[in-house]
């Protein structure tokens, strides 16, 4: 299992205080047998800005070593969408920026309410330049959820959608678990992460999540969401939205 969403870093998000506990992490996550997973801080957010790239590569360098290979560690962010976002992806491979291992994918994060820009243009000219956005958690994203046909639209144009581990499974509520059933069935999802920000109430788990999917989508799925897909992104390969389904 491949995680390609957790904020695994210490010190510098909502995410664990501690080397400690970022190593305590990692630990469960090779329990819980996930072989790799991306280190994704937040980005451009109002709280956790993290705008020195170097300080990310700094801190992902020292918990790598004392993680010790299990699991194996890559570096992304999750990057806040806003009307500034394109013209710092525009100076990528310079700036601030991290995308996912550093590959052409990128892992982006919409508001909670739409104050942003229209999502289509914006993700239209980041695929034009050559980017692959990914959506995180848009079941748990309220005016996403209100608009499943917006959702669609924007698979069917390129765009790839990933579910938290936690949604599908109900432990962050009956809405979330809903509308990622849904997308489910509706073949636009792409990719099932953990999003862990703690070892204890949301833990870097998936076997829970790819048991789940299994039973009710079949193995082969659960493990093109956990698996398969993911490591395309590791690997910088080029993930079509209709054989990612």
């Amino acid at each position: 299992m491949i995680d390609l969403h957790a904020h695994i870093l210490h010190g510098i998000d909502d995410g664990p205080e501690t080397l400690e506990e970022a190593v305590e992490m990692c630990r469960l996550a090779a329990e819980d047998g996930i072989e790799t997973i991306v280190a994704t801080p937040h980005q451009r957010h109002g709280f956790w800005p993290n705008t020195d790239r170097e300080a990310l590569e700094v801190l992902f360098e020292e918990l790598r070593a004392a993680a010790g290979g299990k699991p194996e560690l890559a570096l992304g962010a999750e990057i806040r969408v806003d009307s500034e976002l394109l013209r710092e992806v525009d100076i990528l491979p310079g700036g601030s920026l991290l995308p996912l291992a550093g590959s052409k994918y990128l892992l982006l994060e919409f508001a909670s309410v739409p104050i942003g820009p229209d999502p289509r243009p914006l993700l239209h000219e980041l695929m034009v330049a050559g980017w692959r956005p990914i959506l995180a958690h848009p079941e748990r994203i309220p005016w996403l959820v209100d608009q499943p046909t917006l959702l669609g639209e924007l698979v069917e144009r390129g765009v790839l959608l990933q579910l938290t581990a936690g949604s599908v499974i109900g432990e962050l509520g009956r809405g979330p678990q809903e509308c990622s059933f849904l997308l489910l069935d509706e073949g636009l999802a792409h990719f099932v992460a953990s999003d862990a920000h703690d070892a204890h109430i949301r833990p870097p788990r998936l076997s829970e999540a790819f048991r789940a999917i299994a039973e009710r989508w079949g193995e082969g799925r659960a493990r093109q969401l956990i698996d398969q897909n993911p490591r395309a992104v590791l690997e910088n390969r080029q993930l079509s939205v209709h054989n990612a389904r």
